[in-house]
Parts: C-alpha cells; sequence; structure tokens
C-alpha cells in the first residue's frame, strides 16, 4: 500500500469562512468557487439563512443572494454555531452591531471553549454581549452602536483580530489593532476582495469605519494545507509513496507545516507556484522519506502551524531523535485539549511522547512499532483524521471511536484517501 497519483484536497476552511461572511454583508450575488462545506462552515452559512441571504449549491460552487445587513431580517434569536469556533468568534464582531438583540449558542464541546478574549475588546467598542459565568456561550448580544479603539492583542489570535475588524466596519471613527506575532490575515486579503480599505504596517492594522463589503463577484478558495497536511504526512510516512497535492493554499501566515517537514528532511517540493483571489497557491509534490530527523518547533513558528501540530506529532514518532514542541498552550482550548489528547492516544498505540505545560516531547524511533488499540478522536476533527493516518502504518486494524468528527472540517476525507491509496 502505498500514497499515489494527484489529489485536490477539501478547500480552505478558514477562507470559507471569511468568504460566507463578507459575501452576506455584502448586497448581491457573490459565487464562491471551491469552498468547504463541512459542519463548521455550514453554521456560518445557516445563521446567515436565517437573517434572509439565501444560497445555491451546484457541484463546485456556492451562490449567494444577499438583501445587504440593511436588508437582514431576525425572525429567530437564537443562532446555533454548532462545534465551530470561528463562526462563534467571528460573528460576535458583526452580531454587535445588529439592531436586534441575539443569543448565540454552541455544542456541548463549543460552550467550553474561552470567548472572553473576543468580547474585552468588543466591548471596549460599545458591545452588549453577556456571556456564561465561566466567560462561555450561550452569549447574548444586544446591538449597539460601535466605536473604533486602539487594541493590543494579550495573545496572537487570527479569530481574535478578525472578530475586530469585522465590529470596525460598523465602528464610527478608527480601529487600531497591534499583533504581538503575526497570525493567519485570510481576513486582510479577504477586505481587499471586498473593497474594505485598511493600512497594516509592523503589525498593526488600521481601519477606519463604517464602511460595508461590496461584493467582488467572485471568490476563489484554494485547497487548506491544514487538510492537505494529513496527506502531506501519511506520504512522507507511508513506503513508497510520490502524491501531488494540488492548489493548496501557501499563505505565508499558514504554511508552517512546509517549512518543519522540510527541517525535518522530508521530500517535498513545491512545483507550479502562483497566485489567485489574492493567496498564494502552488502544487506540493510529497515522497516518501525513510531517513527524518526531530527538531524544536517553537516560538512564532507556532500559529503558522497550530492546527497541524498533532499529525506533526505523529510524524515526529517516526523521526531519529527527539522533537519539542514548546509555546503551544493555544492547544489547550480547541475543539479538545489537543496536547493532552495528541499524546494520550498515541501512546495508546506505542508511541514514545510525553506532554508538557505549552507542548509536547516526541521521542522518535525508526523502528517504531505500533500496536492495536482502542482509540479516540474525542470529538475533534483533527484528531480523527491523525489516527485515520496512524492506522495506515499498522499492520492490524485500529478501531478509532468517534470518526465522524472529521465532517467538521472534511467530509470527503475517506472518499479522498481511498481515492490515493494504491
Amino acid at each position: 500500500m502505498r500514497l499515489s497519483g494527484e489529489l485536490q484536497v477539501a478547500g480552505d476552511k478558514s477562507i470559507t469562512h471569511r468568504a460566507i461572511i463578507l459575501s452576506s454583508l455584502a448586497t448581491g450575488q457573490t459565487v464562491i468557487h471551491d469552498p468547504l462545506l463541512g459542519a463548521d462552515c455550514l453554521s456560518t452559512l445557516e445563521i446567515f439563512k436565517q437573517f434572509g441571504v439565501t444560497y445555491q449549491l451546484t457541484a463546485n460552487q456556492l451562490i449567494i443572494d444577499s438583501p445587504g445587513v440593511d436588508g437582514f431580517t431576525y425572525s429567530n434569536s437564537i443562532l446555533d454555531a454548532g462545534n465551530s469556533g470561528t463562526t462563534a468568534r467571528l460573528l460576535m464582531g458583526v452580531l454587535s452591531a445588529l439592531p436586534t438583540t441575539l443569543t448565540l449558542v454552541g455544542d456541548a464541546s463549543l460552550s467550553k471553549r474561552p470567548m472572553k478574549r473576543v468580547t474585552s475588546p468588543l466591548k471596549q467598542m460599545g458591545a452588549c454581549i453577556e456571556l456564561t459565568h465561566d466567560q462561555t456561550l450561550p452569549a447574548t448580544i444586544k446591538g449597539q452602536s460601535l466605536n473604533g479603539i486602539e487594541y493590543e492583542l494579550p495573545v496572537a489570535s487570527a479569530q481574535v483580530k478578525s472578530a475586530i475588524m469585522l465590529a470596525a466596519m460598523f465602528a464610527s471613527g478608527e480601529t487600531k489593532i497591534h499583533e504581538p506575532v503575526p497570525t493567519r490575515d485570510h481576513t486582510e486579503k479577504m477586505f481587499e476582495d471586498f473593497q474594505i480599505v485598511y493600512n497594516k504596517e509592523n503589525r498593526v492594522i488600521t481601519l477606519s469605519g463604517p464602511r460595508m463589503p461590496k461584493t467582488p463577484g467572485q471568490v476563489f478558495v484554494p485547497a487548506d494545507i491544514s487538510s492537505a497536511a494529513f496527506f502531506m504526512v501519511a506520504a512522507l510516512m507511508v513506503e513508497g509513496s510520490d502524491l501531488i497535492l494540488k492548489n493548496v493554499g501557501l499563505n505565508e501566515t499558514r504554511c508552517g507545516i512546509v517549512d518543519v517537514l522540510l527541517q525535518m528532511g522530508g521530500r517535498l517540493t513545491i512545483q507550479n507556484e502562483r497566485y489567485f483571489g489574492g493567496e498564494r497557491v502552488a502544487d506540493i509534490r510529497v515522497q516518501y522519506t525513510k531517513d527524518l530527523k526531530g527538531i524544536i518547533i517553537e516560538g512564532e513558528m507556532i500559529p503558522r502551524l497550530i492546527d497541524e501540530i498533532p499529525i506533526i506529532a505523529l510524524l515526529a514518532t517516526k523521526a531519529m531523535g527527539q522533537t519539542i514542541i514548546k509555546d503551544a498552550e493555544e492547544l489547550k482550548v480547541k475543539e479538545t485539549n489537543r496536547i493532552d489528547v495528541t499524546v494520550g492516544e498515541l501512546k495508546a498505540i506505542g508511541a514514545n511522547l510525553f506532554s508538557t505545560e505549552d507542548g509536547m516531547v516526541i521521542n522518535g524511533d525508526i523502528n517504531l512499532s505500533y500496536h492495536p488499540a482502542l482509540v479516540s478522536s474525542h470529538g475533534d476533527h483533527r484528531i480523527a483524521m491523525m489516527l485515520y493516518v496512524a492506522s495506515l502504518l499498522m499492520k492490524n486494524e485500529l478501531e478509532i471511536e468517534e470518526m465522524q468528527a472529521m465532517n467538521i472540517s472534511y467530509p470527503d476525507f475517506l472518499v479522498h484517501m481511498q481515492k490515493v491509496l494504491k
């Protein structure tokens, strides 16, 4: 068994969310090409449907028709973000300015995730948001007139930054956002597509409002590098593999995994590099690599690969030497505590690693023998897909509980895997 051929993985989740939001706020029709329509993005789409936005789905397109913000209707006061932290956090920036009172809810997992980091700057802008005692969902949001602020992000967070930027579109005056380190900049690029003017210098974003988006007519979504990561790692680990992944987004703020895999000695080749929709894309050829080596992953690299750490941890189990991951405390407040869950599930199949306060230490062994076990995704889509890749390295079947979690970000994951497994 090996991975070979060509594959275009699922569309980028982060970009799809933002395309849906801005297309729904703009008046008129927007065609989104190659979107990701996993559960998370559908949560965002369904919320805007409640406001009177309509949409059509074709094979590779999402066509959104919106009356614009001024044409929104508010027949339902309960909005369900499902499992999607992106939906909840980004939409708080929008909901804070709408002329009504709405309650934002989520599933059991999302309702445990911290929201104060988003509500704090929004309240400084004048937002009226009430969370639970634990600073979690549900959130009751009473729309207010917002004002621009100057805000220094206490932690690097693209979601918090984006929530403030979305609120700033509705706010009077100037908003300045200071980033401690660069985070994914899909919101900024999408603002350009929708003719929202801003300035960005030395990690400071300046935006003057109010300013509503104008549809560009079309938005192109590249393949998601976070989804491609599972196939990249699988191809590096499964003997005889030679796989080409098409049209993968290589946004500089997101492609840390490429840098890490190259540092580990992985045989990766970037081909046909180009730009569309303001995003850098390329084809990535990945070939089986026997002699991978352990490295240290830390600092400014972490925000550029935060979602890929579970699958990187799996790869590190096959690398010679030790791999150390630091500065990744953010993993504790994802769909699961991804530090503890990653370590626990990989230990269950025989890997040698342990968790730390801000990451993990993986002792690699080129002759590591995985053994069968009952493992679980714990309802986390990235853990589910990581464990499936692990199963490709085992002689016996691996039983994985809650595999359906992968539908959150990649409903076609198993179909695509079977396409390239030969």
